[in-house]
């Protein structure tokens, strides 16, 4: 297999733009071909980190078209059936200027949240050089973790997929509870 850092760094650029591709089999893929020699551990780290910096980048700038005040009155007319209010936007703004850059570190170290906190990040008006300088910190250590693994498992590296895959899945249902928790929660407070 001749994927290279380009199609590394191609690969990743799209599991951040349509999440369903994981990082999580790519990375360690790269890792597995650095110990069969073909590729280098820092050269495989910078192509996943320019992929995924790219993509939250593209996902960053779509978030941009979209405004707090449009969000808002979209919650109001047809946020009922998500359990969304204005005031929810609203509140998740503010929320977002005072946590921004911690939010986006942290979450382009989290399976499945990893490429959509480009969107609020945008929507947010975050600065463009915090937004670059902490994502690709966070995207950096995650390439490089991934492709470590991959290099240390060598021909194991598929296993290594499947688990983080699972552990991936396991991530996106405890959020999606949370939100359902958080929404019962609400629906007794009205």
């Amino acid at each position: 297999m001749d994927l290279g850092y380009a199609g590394l760094a191609l690969l990743t650029f799209l599991e951040n733009i349509f999440p369903p591709l994981p990082s999580e089999i790519i990375l360690p893929l790269g890792g597995f071909l650095v110990a069969q020699g073909q590729l280098s551990l820092i050269g495989v780290t910078l192509a996943g980190t320019l992929g995924s910096v790219g993509g939250g980048l593209a996902l960053y700038f779509l978030g941009r078209q979209v405004r707090q005040e449009r969000l808002a009155a979209w919650a109001e007319r047809y946020g009922g059936w998500l359990l969304l209010t204005a005031d929810d936007i609203n509140e998740a703004f503010d929320w977002f200027g005072r946590h921004g850059t911690k939010a986006v570190f942290l979450a382009r170290l989290v399976p499945g949240v990893r490429s959509l906190i480009s969107i609020p990040a945008g929507a947010c008006r975050m600065d463009l050089l915090p937004f670059l300088l902490y994502t690709t910190l966070g995207t950096a250590i995650w390439s490089a973790v991934l492709a470590y693994a991959g290099m240390a498992l060598g021909a194991e590296y598929g296993e290594f997929g499947r688990v983080l895959q699972w552990a991936t899945y396991v991530v996106i249902a405890m959020t999606v509870l949370a939100v359902v928790r958080w929404g019962m929660k609400k629906r007794r407070r009205e």
